[in-house]
């Protein structure tokens, strides 16, 4: 359609270019199609009014192209008359989006001319045929590629290989080459040290075993938090290690050295695990845990707040360490807020001494949970992972129509269940003591001292439940204001 007008105005057209991945992100796919499009214009003598892009957008992907849309909306105004494209697969690779763009051109009077395949008129049935063959092809060939780099990445997984992105914490030793790469803010090429994503960084792997034995034996998230802000380590990012990052830390399957794709195991990785995967799995059910309280919430200043139980009566509810009132010091009173208080400092100094007391008796070795008998670790984790290949193979079957949704669904379900009760088990052959680094020590007292209260608060909770009853008024026999007697202990281990 060449523009035969001698004296008015000449044929408006438009341009669209669009590349789907820019890999320098310098935008040079999307330059060379402009110049070839504007060359075309040029022959035939149209007016160019309007050039859109979409840089790294797949027009196959389903994601919605922002200057696609505006072109579609100005042409449906009248803008222009021909659309220029350097090949039709630059348009459309989705035949609901074909469908759309024809109806638009035969209301509109609007053509369509590529600078690779020619002309393509779609108010003739002819020309509507060819664009659907070549957008059938064109859907093929995305699908085919799309496949192939399903393939190929996941084949990197399963190598170790790093997909991209921020480095994970734990991996990525320099290999002493180095490689090219695009800075995205500056656009300037720049040269940086290659990774061998498959090998640990050390300090960075023994802070990893060190969270994971932490969180065992009864740590919370938040005291590893604090820890690293102490010890200055940051994220590969170069920033404060918050909650979340601390999580998605711990609970990433690369550390015990299994392959993920899409977000699900797909098998043992070829690389050495940091981390045992018994330990990796119990970490997992204890952070996941639904039982699990996961709002950070106040962080706990006092051995006993909202563990020691409030024991006037029948009353069911915790204390915890408030000083209003007029009080003069920190003072433990009943969450329901009825009855007096107990001066914080000196329950928890009495607590401690009773606990350290039991703990260095001959024969605290009692007081240790037995390590769980008859438990093959091995074989749970072989057991988990076939599990999970049966949930894959459903998942499979499922998609190709060979079961429906009901047998989807059961079949799942029982998988699943079947999975959460392999994990417990490891879970429990895995989680330490939180009495194991206190009995048996040289000095109980210095090791109790030693731990994070957290930590000690964890033994508490493992080892006795405190009960603060109504004290006596007056002076008690020893000469002092304070009623022992009113810290009730019921030990769950022991006596």
């Amino acid at each position: 359609m060449k523009n035969t007008q001698t004296g008015g105005a000449r044929t408006r057209a438009v341009i669209y270019c669009r590349i789907s991945q820019d890999r320098t992100g310098a935008g040079l796919g999307v330059d060379r199609q402009r110049e070839d499009c504007e060359a075309l214009a040029e022959r035939n003598g149209w007016e160019v009014v309007e050039v859109y892009v979409d840089n790294d957008v797949s027009a196959f992907s389903g994601k919605k192209r922002k200057d696609y849309e505006r072109m579609l909306a100005d042409l449906d105004d009248g803008k222009a008359t021909v659309v220029i494209v350097w090949h039709t697969d630059r348009l459309h690779r989705s035949v609901l989006e074909l469908e759309k763009y024809m109806n638009l051109c035969e209301r509109r009077g609007v053509f369509t001319h590529t600078v690779q395949a020619g002309e393509i008129d779609l108010a003739s049935p002819t020309g509507r045929m060819l664009a659907r063959q070549l957008g059938i092809i064109a859907r093929y060939e995305s699908e085919h590629k799309g496949d192939r780099i399903a393939r190929k990445r996941r084949q990197k997984a399963m190598a170790g290989e790093w997909a991209g992105g921020i480095r994970p914490f734990g991996w990525g030793v320099p290999t002493g080459e180095m490689k090219k790469k695009v800075d995205r803010k500056t656009g300037d090429e720049v040269e940086v040290p290659e990774l061998d994503m498959t090998k640990a960084v050390p300090e960075e792997a023994e802070a990893l075993r060190y969270w994971t034995d932490q969180v065992l034996s009864g740590a919370s998230v938040r005291s590893l938090v604090k820890w690293c802000a102490d010890k200055g380590i940051l994220t590969t990012r170069g920033n404060p290690i918050t909650h979340q990052d601390m999580r998605d830390m711990l609970i990433r399957p690369r550390n015990a050295g299994i392959a993920v794709y899409k977000g699900e195991e797909v098998g043992k990785g070829q690389w050495e695990p940091i981390v045992d995967e018994a330990k990796f799995r119990a970490v997992v059910a204890i952070l996941k845990d639904p039982a699990r309280r996961t709002t950070p919430g106040a962080t706990p200043k006092w051995l006993g707040s909202m563990l020691y139980r409030c024991g006037r009566g029948d009353c069911p509810h915790f204390v915890y360490v408030t000083q209003s009132g007029g009080r003069k010091f920190p003072s433990y009173r009943c969450q329901t807020g009825h009855g007096g208080g107990r001066r914080a400092e000196v329950v928890d100094q009495y607590v401690e001494d009773t606990i350290v007391e039991r703990l260095s008796r001959p024969d605290a070795h009692e007081l240790l949970e037995p390590a769980p008998e008859g438990v093959n670790v091995a074989a749970l984790q072989a057991e988990g992972e076939q599990i999970r290949m049966r949930l894959r193979n459903l998942a499979g079957k499922y998609g190709a129509g060979e079961i429906d949704d009901m047998q989807f669904a059961v079949a799942s379900d029982t998988a699943r269940g079947q999975l959460e009760g392999v994990t417990k088990q490891l879970a429990r052959a895995a989680t330490a003591d939180p009495l194991a680094g206190l009995v048996g020590a040289p000095d109980v007292r210095a090791a109790w001292k030693a731990l994070e209260l957290d930590r000690q608060r964890s033994v508490l909770r493992a080892l006795v439940e405190v009960t603060l009853k109504t004290p006596r008024p007056g002076r008690m026999p020893d000469g002092g204001y304070f009623d022992y007697d009113a810290v009730v202990f019921r030990w769950k281990r022991g006596s």
